[in-house]
């Protein structure tokens, strides 16, 4: 949660007051439950309303700090420091309840709000790589596997392919919310002996959660590991996206830049450079996000009923990997938002090769012409190998090949060396991805 990589936005969520805030909300809508239940006076918890700070601050933060050392309890800190507020009606605050009741909902609460932030950061990521997807449909580019040139594709289509991984990411991170958005109300290893389930059910309800159907003393942890695993997986794809800008940046490749702002400096000792700073940042911060997924995943084998080892590790990954990866969003949108594409460069690559990508073409060609598929590919082959060591022109390589041209006249052959064949479905795919 360093500054460098946080966006206030994120950061307020778990900052000290508004946790207390949470803390505090949970103990007075507990309290508007039993004074319903007729367990604690109406006027008690009306009372704990109005004599509570309407706005928690830091000064609050420094007095629970100061008890805390003292108790070395900081439920018990929190709730030392609000009697001194309410006074004698807070005998009736944390009635039934156990710490974890607290400290799982507002957990519950905070990521619930980091997953509503995160999920209008995606939002501005799908906008961006749509925008840019439309504008790039038809822009012809080569086609890469295992980083060489393969066939022709189109700068659209890899906007589009990183659109619906996005969209899906974000189903993910809905479904996660949802299944991270439980309250647990339950008292000591979850019994309700102490309380009633409709002190949870209104609690839940206040609070915009679901009561945990079984909580023990703790909300399972099998809930947030999921939700830090889907994080995990969009850090992924930003990785990815992030990634392929980098290699298209790439001096030798320049088909698409980072935008380079006015008086921008690429390095401290060579003042032509233009580099990829931003994307290469992106697959830094992916991979602090993707590390903090073990942690969670360990979190779930707890002792019986409840034990605090997850308690550590949550107080640091659940900021930390929300704040990073909200922040990482935000950096992508932009740059996807501003990144520069070079056409000139792409078709200068696409022509690199002398007409290899069309190399399969011509191999089913053959075949359709009566020729075994080991024969076509050796025919072609040995052509395309001419091109790759000499810097031959592969349809006159082809065309002057006499065991191809007995199959396949020059103009049959030139027929194939036709770049449209390859975009011909460029539209079906886009009504795949985005709809009619």
């Amino acid at each position: 949660m360093i500054p460098r990589y946080s966006r206030p936005e994120m950061t307020q969520i778990w900052d000290a007051t508004n946790k207390f805030k949470i803390w505090f909300e949970i103990e007075a809508h507990a309290c508007d439950a039993l004074a319903e239940l007729k367990v604690i006076p109406k006027e008690d918890a009306l009372n704990i309303w109005k004599n509570a700070p309407k706005i928690w601050t830091n000064e609050d933060v420094a007095k629970i700090d100061e008890i805390e050392r003292v108790t070395k309890h900081d439920v018990i800190a929190f709730l030392t420091h609000l009697a001194s507020y309410i006074g004698d009606s807070s005998r009736f605050v944390h009635q039934g309840m156990t710490s974890s009741d607290v400290l799982d909902t507002c957990l519950s609460v905070q990521l619930n709000q980091a997953a509503a932030l995160l999920l209008e950061d995606m939002d501005r990521v799908l906008a961006a790589l749509k925008k840019r997807a439309f504008e790039t449909k038809d822009i012809v580019c080569m086609g890469r596997s295992h980083g060489i040139h393969a066939e022709p594709v189109t700068m659209g289509l890899k906007f589009a392919r990183f659109y619906a991984e996005m969209d899906r990411n974000k189903q993910r991170l809905e479904a996660a919310q949802k299944e991270i958005a439980t309250c647990a109300i339950s008292g000591a290893v979850g019994t309700f002996a102490h309380i009633s389930p409709a002190v949870e059910e209104y609690v839940a309800g206040k609070l915009g959660l679901i009561p945990e159907p079984v909580s023990t003393q703790v909300i399972p942890r099998d809930r947030h590991a999921m939700f830090f695993a889907t994080l995990g997986v969009i850090a992924s794809s930003i990785e990815n996206i992030a990634v392929e800008i980098r290699h298209l940046q790439r001096t030798e490749v320049l088909e698409a830049e980072e935008f380079f702002s006015p008086g921008q400096k690429g390095s401290s000792a060579m003042p032509h450079k233009r580099n990829p700073v931003l994307s290469e940042n992106l697959t830094g911060l992916a991979r602090l996000v993707r590390g903090f997924v073990t942690p969670a995943l360990e979190n779930v084998a707890l002792w019986h009923e409840r034990d605090i080892s997850h308690s550590s590790v949550e107080r640091m990954i659940a900021p930390d990997a929300t704040v990073t990866l909200d922040f990482a969003l935000v950096r992508l949108a932009g740059l996807v938002e501003k990144l520069v594409v070079y056409p000139e460069n792409i078709e200068k690559n696409l022509n690199k090769l002398g007409g290899l990508v069309f190399s399969q073409r011509v191999l089913l060609a053959l075949t359709q012409k009566g020729v075994s598929r080991e024969d076509s590919y050796r025919l072609v082959q040995r052509n395309a190998m001419k091109v790759w060591e000499q810097g031959k022109n592969f349809l006159e390589e082809l065309q002057n090949d006499e065991e191809v041209t007995a199959k396949l006249t020059k103009a049959e052959i030139a027929e194939l060396f036709d770049m449209k064949f390859h975009t011909k479905h460029v539209d079906t795919i886009f009504n795949r991805v985005f709809g009619k």
